[in-house]
C-alpha cells in the first residue's frame, strides 16, 4: 500500500455444479493463498459457490439455502485476514432471484452488488432465472445483519487514500451504459468484475479489448476474473480469462483454460494523479450512492509489476519501429508547416557529428524531401574549434556529403580567440565562460548565415537537455525551430539507428552508427591524444537514468522516494543504489534550477506524453523552490 501501490489477485478456482461445499473450500483456499501472497482485493467468479451453469437449479430452495450458509462460513474464514474478497451466488430478495457478488472482509459480508445486465441472446438465458440488479442501495438481511443492496455501492479504505472499490458483474460490461461509469464518476479508482464469460473463437480479443478500454477511459485499475474449469460443458467452455488492467496497460493476464489466479500491483496515486491532470474528468460522490468503509493494514506492497528501464522507448521491436517512424513524422511535420508558413525555403544546420545534430539533420532532409525542395537548400555548418576531434568533425562532412546537403565550414577558434581577449577571458582558464563562449559564437555563426541565405535556423537540443539545463543559454539552447525539442535523449539514439537500419544505403548506415558509437559531449574542451576528453554523462549524469527519473516525474507525478524505489528494481545489477541517488539529487536541483532556460524555449513539436515546452505541458515558474522535493530524497 505504500507509495499507492495495491496488490489484486483474480482467482479462478475449480468448481463443480451445485456443489457448494466443494466450491466453498475450493474458494477458502483460494483465498488463503491470495492473502498470502499479500493480495489485498481478492476477486473471484461469477456465481463461484453455486457455479454459474446451474441452469434450473438455481430455482431450487435447497441451492439458494446452500449457497448463503456457505458464503457465511467463506466470510468466517476471513476472519482476521486482511484483504477485501468479493464472491459470487445467486441471492433471493423479496421473492426474485438475482446474480449478486457479496464483498467479504474481516469476517463479515458487508454488501451485496446484484448484476445490473441481464443477458438472454445467444447461448446466455438469465432472465429465466434472475432479475435486474436495482441501483440505489436498500437494505436485506444476511445471518441476521442488516447490509446493503444494490449496484450503486463503493467500498472505501480509510488506510490508503484513494482507493475506492466498484464491483459489476460480467454482462455489465458489455452494456453501454456499464454501471462502471457511474462507479468512476463517484470515485470509483478501482474497479472488479466477476463473470462467467464463455469461450468462442476470437471473443478472448474482444474481452481484453473491453477491459483495456474500460480502464483507460475510466481511468481506473481494473480486475475481471472469469470461470474456468468445473463449469458444465454441456454446451459451452469457459477458460478463465483473468485480466488486471490499469489505465489502458494489461498489468497482467492469465492464461486461458488453466484457471490460475493472476497476481497484478495496480498504482492508485498515479490513476488519482492522472485524473487530477485531466481536467475533463469530473467525479464526485453521488448521492445515489452509498459508501462503505473497509480497514486494510498500512504494509509496503511487495512489487510483482516491473518498470522499464527505458519508458520513452518500447521494448517490442516493432512497436519501436512504429514509434520511430511516427516521431520521425511528427518531426518533419512540424519543421514542414513552420517553412511553409514562413516561406523559407532553406534550413540551416549546425552539425557535430554528434547525435543531436544527426537526427536533425535527417528530419531536415526527410522534410525537404515531403516538400519537394532540393536537399541542398540545407545548409549543414560544421564550426571546429578547440574541442572538435577528427572522428565527429569526418563523421559531420561525411554525413552531410551522402544526404546531399551543402557543407559550410566555419572555423571559429580565431573568433572565439578575439572574444577572450576582449573580455579577459585567460586561454588557459577551462571554466564556464570557456566553453559557452564557443557555443554562442556557433549559434550567432548560424543565425547570421540563415540571415544571408533568408533561411531558418534548426535547433538541435533534445528534450533531456532541455529538463537538465545542459545547454549554453542563447547558445545552443536558441534557434529558429527546435525539432528535437519534445525526443528524450535515450528516445534519440534509437530515432538514429531506426534511420540507419531502414536507409537502404551502406554508406549512410556505416556513418550514422559511428555517431552511435562516439560519447555524447559538447566537445567545448580540448581532447586528449586526439580522444573526446569531455564526456557529458559522466559529469551531468547518465541519460537513461535522468529520463527515467524525467518521466516518472513528470508524466505520473510520483515523488522522489517512489521514483527512488521503482528505480532500484529497473536497474538492479546495473546501478548501485547510491549511485542512482546520486545522480536524482543532480536531477532535482537541475530540473528546478534550469526552468529559466524552459521558459524562453523557441518553437517545437511535442512527440510524446511528456514535454516540457512552457507554452504547453510544463507551466512552471521558473523560480520555484526544490526544497520540498529534496527534502524527501535526504532522507533515503
Amino acid at each position: 500500500m505504500k507509495h499507492g501501490f495495491i496488490k489484486v489477485a483474480a482467482v479462478t478456482p475449480k468448481v463443480k455444479v451445485a456443489d457448494t461445499f466443494f466450491n466453498r473450500e475450493q474458494i477458502r483456499k483460494g483465498i488463503e493463498t491470495a492473502a498470502g501472497e499479500g493480495a489485498k482485493v481478492i476477486v473471484f467468479p461469477e456465481l463461484c459457490i453455486s457455479g454459474y451453469t446451474c441452469e434450473d437449479l438455481f430455482l431450487q430452495e435447497r441451492l439458494l439455502t446452500s449457497c448463503k450458509e456457505e458464503l457465511a462460513k467463506i466470510a468466517e474464514f476471513t476472519k482476521g485476514m486482511d484483504a477485501l474478497v468479493f464472491v459470487g451466488l445467486p441471492f433471493e430478495r423479496e421473492g426474485k432471484l438475482y446474480n449478486v457478488a457479496a464483498a467479504v472482509h474481516d469476517g463479515e459480508v458487508l454488501c451485496m452488488i446484484p448484476k445490473a445486465f441481464i443477458p438472454s441472446y445467444g447461448e446466455f438465458y438469465e432472465t429465466r432465472y434472475f432479475r435486474r440488479g436495482n441501483r440505489k442501495a436498500v437494505s436485506v438481511t444476511f445471518n441476521g445483519k442488516e447490509i446493503p443492496f444494490g449496484t450503486n455501492i463503493l467500498l472505501k479504505c480509510e488506510e490508503m487514500e484513494g482507493l475506492v472499490v466498484g464491483c459489476e458483474i460480467c454482462e455489465d460490461i458489455w452494456a453501454p451504459d456499464a454501471p462502471d461509469i457511474s462507479h468512476a464518476m463517484a470515485g470509483a479508482t478501482l474497479l472488479v468484475n466477476l463473470s462467467a464469460s464463455n469461450e468462442t473463437v476470437n471473443k478472448d480479443a474482444y474481452r481484453e479489448m473491453l477491459v483495456r478500454s474500460t480502464s483507460a477511459k475510466l481511468i481506473a485499475g481494473y480486475v475481471y476474473c472469469s470461470s474456468g474449469e468445473g463449469e458444465s460443458t454441456q454446451d459451452l467452455v469457459f477458460g478463465g480469462h483473468n485480466m488486471i488492467a490499469e489505465n489502458g496497460t494489461m498489468v497482467a493476464k492469465g492464461q486461458r483454460f488453466l484457471s490460475q489466479t493472476v497476481y497484478g500491483d495496480i498504482d492508485i496515486n498515479k490513476l488519482r494523479m492522472e485524473r487530477r491532470r485531466m481536467n475533463t474528468f469530473a467525479c464526485g460522490h453521488s448521492e445515489d450512492y452509498k459508501v462503505i468503509s473497509f480497514a486494510l493494514k498500512e504494509e509496503e506492497t511487495k512489487l510483482c509489476r516491473s518498470f522499464s528501464c527505458m519508458p520513452f522507448v518500447p521494448e517490442n521491436k516493432d512497436e519501436k519501429e512504429k514509434r520511430c517512424d511516427e516521431i520521425l513524422s511528427i518531426q518533419s511535420m512540424g519543421l514542414k508547416k513552420r517553412m511553409e508558413h514562413t516561406g523559407c525555403k532553406k534550413a540551416v544546420v549546425g552539425v557535430s557529428g554528434g547525435l543531436d545534430s544527426t537526427l536533425a539533420l535527417l528530419v531536415s532532409a526527410r522534410t525537404f524531401d515531403m516538400l519537394g525542395i532540393p536537399r541542398e537548400n540545407i545548409i549543414a555548418v560544421t564550426m571546429p574549434c578547440f574541442g572538435t576531434t577528427d572522428r565527429t568533425y569526418e563523421n559531420a562532412c561525411r554525413l552531410t556529403e551522402i544526404l546531399g546537403a551543402t557543407l559550410k565550414e566555419v572555423d571559429i577558434r580565431e573568433a572565439v580567440t578575439v572574444h577572450f581577449r576582449d573580455i579577459g577571458q585567460s586561454m588557459d582558464n577551462h571554466d564556464v565562460t570557456y566553453e559557452n563562449s564557443q557555443a554562442r559564437e556557433r549559434t550567432q555563426v548560424l543565425m547570421d548565415i540563415a540571415n544571408q541565405v533568408n533561411g531558418m535556423v534548426i535547433g538541435t537540443g533534445d528534450m533531456s537537455e532541455l529538463a537538465l539545463g545542459w545547454a549554453t543559454y542563447n547558445g545552443d539552447h536558441m534557434s529558429m525551430y527546435g525539432v528535437n525539442a519534445g525526443v528524450p535523449k535515450t528516445l534519440v539514439r534509437h530515432l538514429v539507428r531506426y534511420y540507419a537500419d531502414t536507409c537502404g544505403n551502406d554508406q549512410l548506415m556505416g556513418i550514422l552508427l559511428d555517431v552511435l558509437d562516439t560519447p555524447v559531449s559538447p566537445e567545448l574542451l580540448p581532447p586528449v591524444d586526439g580522444v573526446i576528453a569531455q564526456k557529458t554523462e559522466d559529469l551531468v549524469g547518465p541519460y537513461e537514468l535522468h529520463d527515467y527519473f524525467l518521466y516518472y516525474m513528470l508524466r505520473c507525478g510520483f515523488e522522489p522516494e517512489k521514483i527512488y524505489r521503482i528505480a532500484r528494481l529497473s536497474f538492479a545489477g546495473q546501478y548501485e543504489d547510491e549511485v542512482i541517488l546520486k545522480w536524482m539529487k543532480i536531477f532535482y536541483k537541475r530540473f528546478f534550477s534550469q526552468q529559466f532556460k524552459r521558459s524562453c524555449l523557441p518553437d517545437g513539436p511535442k512527440v510524446g506524453s511528456v514535454a516540457v515546452s512552457p507554452r504547453g505541458d510544463l507551466r512552471m515558474p521558473s523560480d520555484a523552490c526544490v526544497r520540498v522535493w529534496m527534502e524527501q530524497i535526504e532522507k533515503l
